[in-house]
Formats: structure tokens, sequence, C-alpha cells
């Protein structure tokens, strides 16, 4: 049995990251090198995302808050980074992201699968998301 966290972790941080790379190379016109970089993982891995060959488990790249969400965090992470205020921002709206992502519940059918629990049953997400203090 998994936790939603841990779906989150295999299902949606993936996902968020691939997003994330995909924004800053579509809309800040950054090389895949850099994005790589900035993110702090490797090129081939944006590549991947890129070509949508991994962080496609969940599709959030149609829902409008998340968008908008990733989008701040993108021009966040354009800044040079100054200030230890920045990171605690984007965790926040990492959070805010994963948040989003359960409450809009799709990440159920794959707890379903983890946890053998009927969606119509299991309101854990939608009810409580995250309960992190970092979360407004």
């Amino acid at each position: 049995m998994l936790t939603p966290c841990e779906v989150a972790v295999k299902t949606v941080s993936p996902a968020i990251r691939a997003l994330l790379a995909k924004t800053l190379l579509e809309q800040h016109h950054m090389r895949q090198v850099e994005v790589a970089d900035t993110l702090g993982i490797t090129q081939s891995a944006i590549s991947k995302y890129f070509k949508n060959i991994r962080g496609t488990t969940i599709p959030i790249d149609q829902v409008p808050e998340v968008q908008t969400l990733v989008g701040q965090m993108a021009n966040i992470l354009v800044l040079p980074p100054t200030q230890a205020s920045q990171q605690l921002e984007l965790m926040r709206l990492f959070c805010q992201v994963c948040t989003q992502i359960r409450r809009n519940g799709l990440m159920c059918p794959l707890c379903q699968q983890n946890m053998k629990v009927k969606i119509d049953d299991c309101t854990f997400c939608q009810n409580n998301g995250c309960a992190s203090p970092l979360v407004s």
C-alpha cells in the first residue's frame, strides 16, 4: 500500500517537472542544457520531458490552475537566485500544484491501483489535500 504522498512522488513530481521544463523551453526560450542546469537534472531528462516520454502519467498540462502556478514557478526560476525567499516561494508553489492536482482528482485512479480503494469511497485528497503549512 502506498500513501497518496508516495503516489505523488512517483507521478505528480515528474509531471510537474515536465510541465515546468516545457514552460521554460517554450515560453522563456531557454535551451535544454540551461533548463537542465536550472532544474538540477540531466539534459536527457529534459529531452524526454519535451518529447512526452517521461512525466506523462498524470495529464496536468490542461488544468488552468496548474498552468498558472507552474508559470509562476518558471518566472521565479528565470531570475538570478538572490534570496532564500525565492526557494521558499518555489516550494510553496510546488505544494500548491500538487494540492491542486489532488483536489481535481487526477491522482485518484493511481491511488486506487496502489491502495485498493474505490474512488467513490475516498475523498482524502479533495477534503484534506496537503497538510503542509507552506500551502495557503
